[in-house]
């Protein structure tokens, strides 16, 4: 057999990556953090337990990865569904939407995800973390921000901070309300994005119709 080409060396090991990243949010969200082993997220992807050193230096790199993973794939699916548009506000309303339904949805998850980035090792840039980056800062162009590098930090740390108030073991914020901050900061109609059900906003100026 003729060697494989590198541009199929690439692909394979993009696949292999994929697959880790893919098992490790399978995993924290059924058992946690502590309970998943970097064994236990090579075994469900299929792949040589060797594999998870050479892609990623740790678990909480590993995790941080697959967590960022699937945020960029919500936010983009969320960004480009039907009807797609260029209207930055109704952008802005997905993202916002987009990113507290992953509170909503994998709260598990995203629980851990907030817990590791106050971990002595914190934030960790990677490859699907600057993914996620390039839209939101293209969701504050579009949305009409005359200086996006001081804008998408803010952005950053406001969805940050509404999935971490969301997910507070004891005492967790009510999505809808932390939703009215948000629209009520950026000067959006309730309307856009994916309204939650029939509520009162209480905390900001929107209401649903009684």
């Amino acid at each position: 057999m003729s060697p494989r080409s590198a541009s199929v060396n690439e692909e394979l090991r993009r696949r292999s990556r994929e697959r880790l990243l893919q098992a490790a949010v399978e995993l924290v969200s059924e058992h946690g953090y502590e309970a998943t082993t970097l064994g236990d997220i090579a075994d469900r992807a299929g792949s040589a337990r060797g594999l998870t050193s050479y892609y990623f230096p740790g678990k909480r790199q590993l995790v941080q990865s697959a967590v960022h993973r699937l945020m960029h794939r919500t936010l983009e699916e969320a960004l480009e569904r039907e009807p797609r548009t260029d209207d930055g506000r109704e952008r802005m309303a997905r993202a916002i939407d987009a990113i507290l339904g992953l509170a909503r949805e994998r709260p598990v998850l995203m629980r851990q995800h907030m817990a590791g980035l106050l971990h002595a090792e914190g934030f960790m840039p990677c490859p699907e973390q600057r993914r996620l980056a390039e839209l939101l800062r293209d969701t504050v162009a579009r949305n009409g921000s005359d200086d996006v590098d001081a804008d998408y930090p803010m952005l950053r740390a406001l969805l940050m901070g509404s999935v971490y108030a969301a997910l507070v073991p004891g005492a967790p914020m009510p999505i809808p309300v932390l939703r009215a901050e948000l629209f009520g900061r950026y000067r959006l109609d309730w309307e856009l994005g994916v309204p939650p059900g029939p509520h009162v906003a209480y905390g900001g100026d929107y209401q649903t119709p009684m």
